[in-house]
């Protein structure tokens, strides 16, 4: 249904141009938008005119107009005054009234099919008939866009988020929970992932002030069918259970870049105790000391570079190699091995993600 902003905002866009005061109300008398103050006063009015067999009627110097959409009647619009000038505004008001609500109908149904899409709840017989008959385009490049604010999506965030594509009939945006808001991005020609990468920033800074700080925006992969749109989807929905993990400081997250972490996001808990039982025997990444694990972490950075990591841990060389020593003695794992560096890397991801599943529990 059109909601009171949207009528508001078209009953002073026509008063503007028309200079006759205007107000809309639903069947039951109820008032929803107004030019002129005491619209309210018209209630009883308004339901003697709802039983009333006449689609357009005068009572006390007002025009009332009924809008119905497909025989039903939905809205009742009265135009202050009796002219035949006030009629003809009346009837052009009615119909614009009428044209909003085929056209919020139709993306309603639209953001129906596109909310069963994405969740796989159509067969694929269905998916294109309804693609169809809803004029959306079944063979277009597309990808998912997942943005999460905080805890709860807000309705100034979707709005927000809204009017960044106005005018792109051929991008939805839409929500199948409480806490994300989603965007199915119809591609252009010569549009890839850096360009995506682009909008998930576009789509950030368009946000409140005080909602970008918490907001993180996740996409899939880009897809050629309609039918794949679920896939883009899945793929956007662990990209951004997996950046939380593994790319905490990351504001926007591709699937593509997942890397490794997409592997360990799907290995069982008990698995991942059993591995780094066979790794660390008793001990534990979280038993190590802050200096070891700043030393670790930069020594990965710089890709195994003994001279680099030392130079941006401002130490001598000779003391970082003391303490890869002493991490050999205790782990059995030489970092400055490939292989062993390897393995002690993924060690960390399998205890970050652990953790991180822990905390989900509480």
């Amino acid at each position: 249904m059109i909601s009171n902003q949207v009528l508001q905002s078209t009953l002073e866009g026509l008063k503007a141009i028309s200079r006759v005061d205007l107000c809309v109300m639903d069947t039951e008398g109820i008032l929803l938008a107004a030019t002129f103050e005491g619209a309210e006063s018209f209630r009883d009015s308004v339901l003697s005119f709802v039983n009333s067999p006449a689609d357009s009627q005068v009572i006390s110097g007002y025009q009332f107009f009924k809008v119905l959409d497909e025989n039903q009647l939905e809205y009742i619009l009265i135009a202050n005054g009796n002219s035949d000038d006030v009629y003809m505004v009346g009837k052009m008001a009615s119909f614009q009234v009428q044209t909003l609500l085929v056209a919020y109908k139709e993306r309603f149904d639209k953001d129906n099919f596109i909310k069963n899409l994405l969740l796989d709840n159509l067969l694929l017989v269905d998916i294109y008939n309804r693609a169809k008959k809803l004029h959306i385009s079944a063979d277009a490049r597309r990808v998912v866009f997942i943005l999460e604010v905080s805890h709860e999506k807000e309705n100034s965030c979707m709005e927000h988020v809204r009017s960044l594509f106005t005018g792109k009939n051929n991008d939805f945006i839409t929500a199948v929970d409480e806490k994300s808001i989603i965007i199915v991005k119809e591609l252009e020609d010569g549009e890839h992932y850096p360009e995506m990468d682009q909008l998930g920033h576009e789509i950030l800074e368009a946000l409140p002030e005080d909602k970008k700080q918490s907001a993180v925006i996740a996409y899939g992969t880009i897809v050629e069918e309609i039918k794949d749109v679920s896939r883009s989807y899945k793929e956007a929905r662990m990209a951004l259970d997996v950046g939380k993990i593994f790319f905490g400081d990351s504001k926007v997250i591709a699937y593509s870049s997942l890397g490794i972490g997409r592997l360990i996001y799907q290995l069982p808990i008990p698995l991942c105790r059993m591995f780094i039982r066979e790794i660390f025997e008793n001990k534990s990444p979280d038993d190590f000391d802050d200096e070891t694990l700043v030393t670790i972490n930069k020594f990965f950075d710089n890709n195994l570079n003994v001279s680099e990591t030392s130079r941006q841990l401002y130490i001598h060389r000779n003391t970082l190699v003391y303490r890869l020593d002493k991490l050999q003695k205790s782990t059995g794992l030489d970092l400055r091995v490939f292989e062993d560096a390897i393995t002690f890397k993924i060690a960390l991801m399998v205890v970050k993600y652990m953790r991180y599943m822990e905390k989900q529990e509480f």
